[in-house]
C-alpha cells in the first residue's frame, strides 16, 4: 500500500497564535506546508523569508514545504534558497522561461525541487520539465485565499501525472492543496495524490489532530479497497 502524507497548511493556522495552532496537531503530520503569497502573483500576502526561517529554529527537524505564489523568480528565489526549505516549488506560470533554470538552482542548493500549476493550465506545459520534479503540486482552487470549494476537474490532472510517472519512469510525487476536506479527501488519493495540503479543514476543526487521524484511517481504508478491485 501506498504511503500519502498528510501536509497542514500553515496558511490555516491562527496567524495570532501558529505555534498553538502547531502544537495542536500533536505531530500527527508528515510536512509543513508554507504558502508564500506576495500580491501580485495572487491577491493576498502571507509570509515571508525571515518565517520560513523561524519556523525551522523552532522545528528544526520538520519537512517544510514551501510554495511560492510569487513573481520576480529571478529576485526572491535565491533568498529562499537559503530560509530552511526542504523543498521548494515554483509555478510554472511565473517566468515559463526561467522554469529549467530555477529548478535546476534549487536542485543545485540540496533542496527538493518542484513545480505547480494553477486550475487553467494543463500539464502538458510541464511536461518537458518533469524530469527534473521531486513533487508536482496541483493547485485544486485558485490560489490565493483558503477555504475555497475543490474544482473536481483537476483530479483529473493527477491521474494524467500517475500515467506520465510510470510510462517515463519519473519520481515526482503528486501533491494537492485547495478544497481538499473530510468529504473528497480519498477522492484525490484515489486519484493518484501523494501529498494532501489542507489547512481550514484542519485548523477550523475542533480536533485537529483527531481530523488528520481520521484521515488516515479513511485513506488507509479506501486505498485498500481500491487495492482488492
Amino acid at each position: 500500500m501506498r504511503k500519502v502524507l498528510i501536509a497542514p497548511s500553515l496558511f490555516g493556522a491562527d496567524p495570532l497564535n501558529i505555534e498553538r495552532s502547531i502544537e495542536s496537531l500533536k505531530n500527527n503530520y508528515d510536512w509543513f506546508h508554507l504558502d508564500i503569497m506576495d500580491g501580485h502573483f495572487v491577491r493576498n500576502l502571507s509570509f515571508g523569508p525571515e518565517y520560513c526561517k523561524a519556523l525551522r529554529k523552532r522545528y528544526p527537524d520538520a519537512f517544510i514545504d514551501t510554495h511560492l505564489m510569487i513573481d520576480s523568480l529571478g529576485v526572491l528565489l535565491p533568498i529562499f534558497l537559503k530560509t530552511g526549505s526542504s523543498s521548494i516549488t515554483i509555478h510554472a506560470e511565473t517566468e515559463p522561461q526561467l522554469l529549467h533554470a530555477s529548478l535546476m538552482q534549487i536542485k543545485q542548493a540540496g533542496l527538493k525541487a518542484g513545480i505547480s500549476i494553477c486550475p487553467p493550465t494543463p500539464v502538458d506545459s510541464i511536461r518537458h520539465v518533469l524530469d527534473l520534479a521531486d513533487l508536482v503540486l496541483i493547485m485544486s482552487v485558485t490560489p490565493g485565499f483558503g477555504g475555497q470549494k475543490l474544482i473536481e476537474g483537476t483530479l483529473e490532472k493527477a491521474r494524467e501525472l500517475v500515467s506520465l510517472r510510470e510510462v517515463h519512469k519519473y519520481n515526482y510525487l503528486i501533491e494537492i492543496d485547495g478544497g481538499i476536506n473530510e468529504n473528497n479527501i480519498t477522492d484525490a488519493v484515489l486519484a493518484g495524490c501523494d501529498v494532501i495540503v489542507a489547512g481550514s479543514s484542519v485548523f477550523e476543526s475542533k480536533d485537529p489532530a483527531q481530523w488528520i487521524a481520521n484521515a488516515r484511517t479513511g485513506i488507509k481504508e479506501a486505498l485498500k479497497d481500491f487495492d482488492r478491485t
